[in-house]
């Protein structure tokens, strides 16, 4: 008998001792690891949590969280650099319809502007030489053209499209390229005239997009039918259609402009692809994906956003599930560092 509870007390002792490894196991390779020295700031938008992350990329530490009142989604950086910009989307219960911007030196919320027939503010981009921004409503499929200094709404122009949700402006003509989920497209609109003056059909669920650097192409994302739909801004027609990995959200050229970063949520992988001759050279693979140990020890990968830093040698991209930013290094692709974030980052910026 005391033989039998000697070895129930062993067989405890060591299951105990088993789970207790196997928490400081998955308590450390999900711990950020930021390993690298770089420029600036990164502003990193946190949707669950409200917040604003803002980390330096030289020191390796986050400076504050930066709360948010209502559930932000995207952001953008004034060109002077004194300021970041963010939309605040919402919940499914309650609908946003501000802009927050944010002093980038202080790191407070300077000012909030309210536009109240324009809901689910989504993409943003800032225009150029100017102090306004370009931001897409989800719910009223509008281009809002928005000046941050007078607080005013100068245009608002419809897209003629459904589930209007991230824009694009060409870098030598006044256009603006807006994707619309719901319609499978994308709205071309004249900045001059402030109307659409092309509907390009993509596919299912068009969504993530993004300008090659001499404005001669557009990549665009299809997230239901998983792939990138390659369009001509002369013709304004899709001249290739590439396979993608599981529904790719968000793509990204590098700042030469040689190669495309894709993200695909579901397969938990970014793809990497030559711009030039549109090929796939390489799939990066987050941790959480393969086989049952790498199973049990990280968060399930869903990338998303992709910020390419200016310097050109890192990417920064969103792992929403394990609420961290993966850092790329753009000369071997290959995953270098780890950012901890506020719960489900999303759009990314960057300050000098």
């Amino acid at each position: 008998m005391r033989n039998i509870v000697s070895c129930i007390k062993y067989f405890l002792f060591s299951g105990l001792t088993f789970f207790i490894i196997v928490l400081i196991a998955i308590k450390i390779a999900r711990r950020p690891s930021y390993t690298i020295k770089t420029s600036g700031k990164l502003y990193i938008v946190n949707k669950l949590s409200s917040s604003i992350t803002v980390f330096d990329l030289f020191e390796g530490k986050e400076l504050l969280e930066l709360p948010i009142k209502i559930e932000p989604h995207e952001a953008t950086t004034s060109e002077n650099q004194e300021s970041v910009i963010v939309t605040n989307y919402g919940t499914p219960k309650k609908a946003g319809k501000s802009i927050s911007i944010i002093n980038t030196l202080s790191n407070n919320v300077e000012k909030t502007i309210t536009f109240e027939n324009n809901l689910k503010p989504h993409g943003i981009v800032a225009f150029p030489k100017t102090n306004k921004v370009g931001v897409v409503s989800n719910i009223g499929n509008k281009l809002l053209v928005i000046n941050l200094e007078s607080d005013t709404i100068e245009k608002s122009i419809a897209t003629n499209q459904l589930g209007s949700h991230l824009l694009v402006l060409h870098p030598n003509k006044p256009l603006a390229f807006v994707s619309n989920i719901s319609s499978g497209s994308v709205s071309v609109i004249d900045l001059v005239k402030d109307k659409v003056i092309k509907v390009i059909s993509c596919g299912k669920g068009t969504e993530g997009l993004d300008i090659t650097p001499g404005g001669k192409e557009i990549w665009v994302t299809n997230t239901e039918e998983n792939t990138i739909s390659i369009i001509n801004t002369n013709t304004f027609k899709v001249t290739k259609t590439l396979s993608a990995g599981k529904e790719p959200l968000r793509l990204k050229f590098s700042i030469d402009g040689k190669y495309c970063l894709v993200t695909n949520s579901d397969d938990g992988t970014i793809s990497v692809y030559n711009s030039y001759s549109k090929k796939q050279i390489k799939t990066i693979c987050i941790p959480g994906k393969k086989g049952l140990i790498e199973r049990a020890l990280y968060h399930t990968p869903r990338p998303g956003g992709i910020l390419m830093h200016p310097n050109g040698l890192y990417a920064f991209i969103s792992n929403s599930n394990a609420n961290k930013i993966e850092v790329i290094d753009m000369q071997t692709f290959t995953l270098v560092s780890t950012i901890g974030t506020g719960k489900v980052p999303d759009g990314l910026t960057f300050v000098e």
